[in-house]
């Protein structure tokens, strides 16, 4: 792999699922595009707010491609937002199968903020075996273990290529970004392409 791709590899992972690696607790931002700059994005979030995101020229795009249920293998590194089932159990809302090269990642299990509740998981896959419900993969990470169930339909993806010009007001976004709440800012993002929807 060479260097760009390596770069944009490494910058989609970070951009994506990074837990509690930041000196800075990031804030995953998610929406719509309904402004682009040359310093900022503005994005407008399911909860109907809109919040305005510094930007350096430098950002880094990215996008995501859909895999198959059957991609997820033992030994691939992945993330997970999960919401629990009323028997307790973790469900899969999306799984992120990053690339060997971002692979420990945020590892780790903590609360996500796609929906009320929900958990990330970023964590070696160990087993995989097919239930009743879809696919329950059993997961490892530095000092813990999680068994989540991903049923059919749920999105699968992994990191793709994208520039700057995919920033397209409609699209919709996903970034990491830090500061405090009236003055953030993000060094990448994800961004829908080929109907590609960033899940998490």
């Amino acid at each position: 792999m060479n260097f760009r791709a390596m770069s944009l590899v490494l910058g989609t992972c970070a951009a994506l699922l990074c837990g509690q690696g930041f000196a800075q607790s990031p804030t995953p931002i998610r929406g719509e595009l309904v402004a682009i700059d040359a310093t900022s994005l503005t994005v407008h979030r399911p909860a109907g707010d809109t919040v305005k995101i510094a930007v350096k020229p430098e950002l880094v795009v990215g996008a995501l491609k859909n895999l198959a249920l059957a991609d997820i293998k033992p030994g691939s590194f992945i993330g997970t937002a999960t919401k629990t089932a009323p028997d307790g159990k973790l469900v899969a809302m999306e799984v992120f199968v990053f690339p060997e090269a971002g692979r420990g990642t945020g590892e780790g299990h903590y609360p996500w903020n796609l929906a009320p509740g929900s958990m990330m998981t970023n964590a070696n896959v160990d087993t995989v075996v097919t239930g009743v419900d879809g696919r329950i993969l059993k997961l490892s990470f530095k000092g813990g273990s999680k068994q989540v169930t991903v049923p059919a339909g749920v999105p699968v993806v992994t990191p793709a290529p994208a520039t700057r010009a995919d920033l397209v007001v409609g699209k919709r976004v996903f970034m990491m970004a830090t500061g405090e709440p009236s003055s953030l800012s993000a060094a990448r993002v994800t961004v829908e392409k080929d109907g590609v929807v960033p899940p998490m």
